[in-house]
């Protein structure tokens, strides 16, 4: 996997210790992400939806929202969105619902077969992970524990605009 050019510290010239640790923790977060795609479905061959539908099911089952909210959150095209809806109206995991603030659009709700998919999929994530951290010995456990909430607060500052991607596409 090709990393980021080094980025001189300006204070020491060497290579900038917040960009090495952004490229480790970005490389660690994508293996990990492939590992347990890769281990649930070994595991649980059931579970095959894709992530993008697995994330809106996620989003959904907070409230129902118009495709537009639900681009908006998932910060991706609108088309995208209608597409991936399309497929999870297909399997009975969503259905549309009358707007009650505005007649002439719909809202996209969960149906209580996506709320028992999404339950069955979050099931099988947290015992495949359970196991995988049994395995782990005490120390580097509590420390993948410890580092949980630095982690959340790192996931709601990327989720801010300006943060994240915007800024790094326009260096690149």
């Amino acid at each position: 996997m090709p990393s980021s050019p080094n980025v001189p510290d300006p204070a020491t010239g060497g290579p900038d210790p917040a960009v090495e640790h952004a490229r480790r923790l970005t490389d660690t977060v994508t293996r990990l992400r492939r590992a347990l795609r890769s281990s649930i479905r070994t595991d649980y061959p059931w579970e095959s939806l894709p992530m993008a539908q697995v994330e809106l099911l996620q989003t959904l089952a907070a409230a129902p929202l118009r495709v537009g909210e639900l681009a908006a959150r998932q910060r991706l095209a609108p088309n995208t969105v209608s597409g991936l809806v399309g497929k999870l109206l297909d399997a009975g995991f969503v259905d549309r619902q009358a707007d009650p603030g505005d007649r002439r659009t719909a809202r996209i709700a969960l149906t209580e077969a996506g709320r028992r998919q999404l339950d069955d999929w979050q099931h099988a994530h947290e015992r495949r992970i359970a196991t995988a951290l049994g395995t782990l010995d005490p120390d580097d456990r509590a420390a993948v524990v410890d580092a949980l909430p630095a982690l959340e607060q790192l996931a709601r500052a990327l989720a801010q605009p300006g943060t994240g991607a915007e800024q790094g596409s326009a260096a690149g």
